[in-house]
């Protein structure tokens, strides 16, 4: 046990050391010097550890929920930039790769639906919702093109100047994954019947960064979700939870779900997923004929498939190398 606390202390100092130094950075925009601390950053949080994060003192919880909005933010101007560099191309959807981290969205993206596929059997989805897009959609792109064929995809962001890029990037495909996208710059706590049109949303991980706004997130989705439709929630587990927000599954039971599955992967895929469906109310009141989500077991699962690529560490590794390159363009 001495062990294991004085391991969980040293993570904690090294992590706190990483986030002082990334606060003091003028800028969040890629650089040699922004690259250097995020790799640190992640090669520290990605192996298994025994942190709690739920635990932490008073001062390391209001550290860790700096760092998750500092690493929003130098996510947010990483994408920008590359957004902002794929629009000059003639046909930018097909240099996505140039994104040094493309391979992890395209692992996340099928990590999700093939827990959707195992979960919610002959799901077929007309209209999909993905809020949190951003200025690089990778996620809608990567299952438009790869494991929705026949949905239609509605994107929706806070920010104007994040969907504007994202136009610039799809406009240029009338037919195709371009013609089944779609950008919206809106709140989700201001869709109210919207939400009701689609059978899956997806929930993208710095969408209510805090505990409490999640939980409030989830509540406003369940209750203008329709009855039956799917639910996927990007969370974090162990010490990932320095990187993103952790997602409670008893606040999407909360928000008027049945939670289908709860996995945390290893390796490259830094999100845990979680899946959900909206249920009746009359099923939320208490347990149903024996029913263990209904008595708050969380149901965690095995990987559906397993990755070969590298680890997320490695990937950003190759950011350094890529973005001087390209902040020279």
């Amino acid at each position: 046990m001495d062990a294991q606390n004085n391991e969980v202390a040293a993570l904690i100092e090294k992590i706190a050391g990483l986030q002082a130094a990334i606060a003091e950075l003028p800028s969040l925009s890629p650089s040699p010097e922004v690259d250097r601390l995020f790799t640190a950053l992640v090669t520290a949080c990605v192996p298994p550890s025994p942190v709690d994060v739920t635990k932490l003192s008073p001062e390391h919880q209001r550290m860790r929920e700096a760092l998750i909005r500092l690493c929003s933010a130098a996510e947010g101007k990483l994408e920008a930039h590359y957004a902002d560099l794929l629009a000059t191309f003639d046909n930018p959807l097909d240099h996505l790769g140039r994104f040094p981290y493309y391979s992890n969205y395209v692992n996340l993206s099928r990590l999700e639906y093939e827990l959707l596929a195992r979960h919610v059997p002959g799901i077929a989805p007309a209209r999909v919702a993905f809020v949190g897009s951003g200025p690089l959609p990778f996620s809608s792109f990567v299952l438009a093109a790869h494991h929705l064929p026949d949905a239609q995809f509605d994107n929706y962001d806070l920010c104007g100047a994040a969907n504007e890029r994202t136009r610039k990037l799809f406009g240029a495909s009338e037919d195709g994954v371009g013609a089944r996208m779609k950008f919206h710059t809106a709140d989700v706590a201001d869709l109210t019947q919207e939400l009701g049109a689609y059978d899956v949303v997806f929930l993208a991980a710095l969408v209510g960064m805090a505990a409490e706004e999640k939980a409030k997130v989830i509540a406003h989705l369940g209750a203008h979700m329709v009855e039956g439709a799917s639910l996927v929630v990007r969370s974090a587990h162990g010490a990932r939870g320095f990187l993103y927000p952790i997602v409670d599954p008893e606040d999407i039971r909360r928000g008027r779900f049945e939670v289908l599955a709860v996995h945390h992967p290893e390796g490259e895929v830094i999100n845990s997923v979680i899946v959900a469906r909206k249920v009746v109310d009359a099923k939320l009141s208490g347990p149903q004929n024996g029913d263990a989500h209904a008595r708050g077991a969380v149901p965690l699962v095995s990987p559906p498939c397993s990755f070969s690529t590298k680890m997320e560490a490695g990937a950003l590794e190759k950011s350094e190398e890529l973005a001087a390159k390209e902040l020279a363009f």
